[in-house]
């Protein structure tokens, strides 16, 4: 395993820290240390200084270059530890952007640590603990972790001090693993900090540090294999200082070796490690002899060479058409790994008759070839927009193949069949499609059933196809229901196989709690593409798969049990409280302004070079699990080369789309009178009809000072305004995604749905300028760069139904009838109430300053009550559509 696969991950599942996954499934876990106030001078200045909402922004920027996990620190002689941590900690958890990674609470005072834990929403790593001061010191303050459900860093630190050899490293670590699993501890949780110390410092008896750290890794996973294994990198290389070249690469070269030991987790700056393989060759050398502890001289003669290092750029590599010259075998392993199609027909066909029968060459050659591409997916020497135009060489291989197959009734083999589907009312598919691609790489034959599949027809398709996996999928909330009812069907159909649950919404734990209990046959969460080959693989091995599923139950028995028996230590306010903490706005003094057009305006067919200057490019990105900031990520040290091409292949795509007009852009968008009722509804009136729109409050208790907000704070009682919108930019997409699915190019058929999503986005930035500006006008000298808009610097905000400022659905149907979308934008309803086409999106518009971005978050029976009364509806139906969001 090399460093660059486990820096590919960026979300890290803590249910339980995924516990009992094979080694070779766990990816390094790069934790980001930039909200710690010892470490950045820049952070700890704007805590001191309470800038906490650029302090927040620290956070996010983190979260957007790849950080798995914050680590917040709040020591400082100067602050008040305890406060500033529950105050931090708390806005964290109402940004979704940074609330969907966990914390670690980091602090080495332990009041603090408490202070971090009682505000933590869901699972979060604590450091850390030590047996510094003895067992019934150690073993109080796990117990107290353990109690929130934390997992632990564990120093390797006794009542003697810091380990520093391998013997002390391995003994504390055992000493403190026995204490913990007697407190009921699951190893899962136990991170063990083995200390990385600074070496090449001159002094002989630091040479071996790094080499002891990594040995101690190695004894203490074959002696404890489910516990994690962490440390600080760039202590390594401190004697360096000022050279980066030479960090960067005792970093990349020291995680080579300790991650195939088994290091799970460190403080890295990922983005500037270069590729092991890459490294300058003799750099290279020098540093593994000073890493390994090679000989006595390797320090001296790694500083030599480092002074010729100070402005050394890494040199290109020149790709040439060499490969040609191979025998053919080795020209289709080199087009499958590097994504050519140029010469595929010549050379399958040229294999075909060097075979004695056209299947020998997809069993031989071919398979060979895609071997290759896992082995260099699966140690992160390949990423993901590689692996899916790999997938397009061996689809276009296996077609020239085809005709002399099906003429010799001969059938390819495969390693299994998997059918995988979008749950009925769900239209969204390219996380399925990339996973599928992924599959079919390693060899798995699968039966994609496409969108909005029903259940029957899921069981039926299993039967027939005589399938040993089934996979779905789903983005929005009510597909988790869907899911529940196709492993209810599973069981009533008498099926055996396993059954994978992935997708936006979905979540292990939701998976352990809902779908587990309706089908005992194997249900397991798979988090992304990067994860399903080594699942799929587990389940279908007939030796493994036992011990599999036995394990994962055993692990999604522990979430389910630990669900329902939490001790809470969040308050949560009535709702007659949390209205009364509402928003503070003096309606008597602001003034909202005058809309220059009511009523609604259509937007049929818009150029889509308009909206090319909005589009944010990001999201695009982590579409194909390339994760890192625009335009930063091009020349990332990692996946930089990968994302240029990947950007590359997106221009030119974009400028087929328009010129050859692929897709429709289609919206519509209105401005009306308004005013808040019920303290959490707005009225909204037409010429012809009025709607009451619904919406949710914040129950959880706030700090003073903070208010539990709902939408309808940011409308005036009195006399307002209300925008609503829906755009699309996937109109007559199924057209030209057919046309790639013929010719067997999943690369641009991914390709061109991703665009189309970012285009709908954009269409909806474009969009909302448009009404700041023009329809509406309340901010119409608003001149915003690029950059400032996917920041949301401008005034005012677009949530939408089911997002979560607003998470019920259902307001969809008021929004989709006050704006006529069918007719007027050719956006449709399914019943569980996706949009189609998928790439569209909708929302309303509040134009208040103070308006925000926010997540409602957990709600008390009590509004759930209110809510159903207010929307008319039945306590069991506001349950189905709010129940992500149900307190209980």
């Amino acid at each position: 395993m090399t460093q660059e696969k486990l820096l590919l991950e960026k979300y890290f599942c803590v249910s339980g820290l995924e516990p009992l996954i094979a080694r070779q499934d766990i990816n390094f876990i790069n934790v980001g240390e930039r909200t710690n106030v010892t470490g950045s001078k820049k952070f700890a200045k704007l805590i001191r200084a309470e800038q906490y909402e650029e302090a927040v922004a620290v956070a996010r920027q983190q979260v957007e270059n790849g950080a798995q996990i914050l680590d917040i620190n709040m020591d400082d002689a100067l602050l008040d530890g305890e406060r500033t941590m529950t105050r931090f900690v708390n806005l964290l958890q109402a940004e979704p952007d940074i609330a969907k990674i966990p914390l670690m609470i980091d602090s080495s005072k332990f009041s603090i640590i408490q202070a971090g834990l009682k505000c933590v929403q869901g699972k979060c790593v604590v450091n850390s603990i030590s047996l510094k001061e003895g067992e019934e010191k150690f073993i109080e303050q796990a117990k107290i972790c353990k109690r929130f459900g934390a997992a632990v860093v564990v120093m390797a630190f006794d009542e003697q001090g810091q380990a520093d050899t391998l013997q002390r490293r391995v003994g504390i670590c055992e000493r403190a693993y026995k204490k913990l699993l007697s407190i009921g501890f699951i190893p899962s949780d136990i991170i063990f900090d083995l200390n990385i110390f600074a070496i090449a410092t001159g002094m002989e008896e630091h040479n071996n540090y790094a080499v002891d750290f990594i040995e101690a890794t190695r004894l203490i996973k074959q002696k404890m294999p489910q516990v994690k294994i962490s440390g600080g990198v760039s202590n390594l290389s401190f004697s360096f200082r000022g050279n980066d070249i030479v960090r960067d690469a005792m970093h990349s070269i020291f995680l080579y070796y300790a991650i195939q030991a088994g290091m799970d987790m460190g403080i890295v700056n990922a983005g500037q490690l270069p590729i092991y393989d890459t490294i300058e060759k003799e750099l290279k050398q020098l540093c593994e002899d000073v890493i390994l502890n090679k000989h006595k001289d390797a320090t001296d003669k790694l500083i030599v060479f480092a002074e010729q290092l100070q402005n050394k750029d890494r040199i290109a590599v020149v790709v040439t058409l060499e490969w040609r010259n191979k025998n053919v075998e080795d020209r289709l392993a080199h087009a499958l790994v590097n994504g050519i199609t140029d010469y595929i027909d010549a050379d399958t066909e040229e294999a075909r008759q060097k075979y004695a029968q056209p299947i020998e060459v997809i069993e031989g050659p071919l398979m060979q070839g895609m071997s290759i591409v896992g082995e260099l997916f699966g140690s992160g020497k390949m990423f993901l927009p590689q692996v899916v135009k790999s997938a397009r060489v061996m689809k276009k291989a296996v077609a020239v193949l085809t005709p002399y197959i099906e003429l010799e009734k001969t059938k390819k083999s495969n390693s299994g069949v998997i059918v995988m589907a979008t749950v009925k009312g769900d239209v969204h598919d390219i996380g399925k499609n990339i996973v599928g691609v992924v599959l079919g790489c390693n060899g798995y034959k699968i039966i994609d059933m496409g969108v909005m599949v029903p259940t029957k027809k899921i069981i039926e398709t299993a039967l027939q196809e005589q399938a040993d996996v089934i996979g779905l999928s789903g983005l929005i909330t009510p597909s988790l229901d869907e899911m529940i009812s196709v492993a209810e069907e599973m069981k009533k159909n008498n099926l055996t196989i396993p059954l994978l649950i992935g997708g936006a919404t979905t979540s292990k734990t939701h998976t352990a709690l809902k779908i587990k209990p309706a089908y005992e046959h194997g249900v397991i969460h798979v988090l992304d593409a990067s994860k399903a080959v080594t699942v799929v693989s587990q389940l279908l091995n007939t030796k493994n798969k036992p011990t599999f599923i036995s394990n994962t139950n055993i692990e999604y028995d522990k979430i389910a049990y630990d669900f329902k028996n939490k001790t809470s230590f969040k308050e949560y306010l009535s709702l007659d409280d949390a209205r009364k903490n509402k928003t503070p706005i003096d309606w008597t003094i602001y003034k909202p302004v005058q809309p220059k057009q009511l009523g609604i305006q259509i937007l049929k067919e818009l150029p889509l070079e308009e909206l090319i200057p909005f589009i944010d490019w990001t999201p695009f990105f982590i579409t194909w699990e390339l994760h890192g900031k625009f335009p930063k990520i091009l020349e990332d040290k990692v996946v930089g080369t990968a994302a240029t091409q990947l950007y590359q292949d997106a221009q030119a795509m974009l400028k087929s789309i328009i010129a050859e007009k692929w897709l429709v852009a289609n919206g519509v968008c209105g401005i009306f009178k308004a005013k808040q009722i019920n303290d959490d509804d707005v009225l909204l009136e037409t010429e012809n009809k009025t709607y009451e729109l619904q919406f949710l409050r914040q129950q959880i208790k706030k700090a003073p000072g903070q208010a539990n907000v709902c939408l309808a704070d940011f409308v005036s009682p009195y006399s307002d305004y209300i925008g609503a919108f829906a755009v699309t930019c996937g109109i007559n997409i199924d057209q030209q995604v057919k046309k790639f699915e013929a010719q067997h190019d999943d690369y641009n058929s991914i390709l061109l749905k991703a665009l189309a999503d970012r285009l709908a986005e954009a269409f909806a930035e474009y969009l909302h300028h448009k009404v700041r500006t023009d329809f509406w006008g309340y901010n119409d000298a608003e001149q915003l760069t690029n950059d400032e808009l996917v920041a949301e610097k401008y005034e005012g905000i677009r949530p939408a139904p089911g997002y979560p400022a607003c998470p019920d659905h259902t307001e969809k149907w008021k929004l989709f009838d006050l704006l006529n979308a069918p007719e007027n934008a050719g956006i449709s309803l399914t019943e569980s109430l996706a949009m189609v086409p998928g790439a569209s999106v909708s929302g309303w518009y509040l134009s208040h300053p103070e308006s925000k971005y926010f997540a409602i978050g957990k709600i008390e029976h009590d509004q759930l009550e209110n809510y159903a009364q207010r929307k008319k509806m039945s306590i069991q139906e506001a349950t189905k559509w709010l129940r992500p969001n149900l307190n209980d």
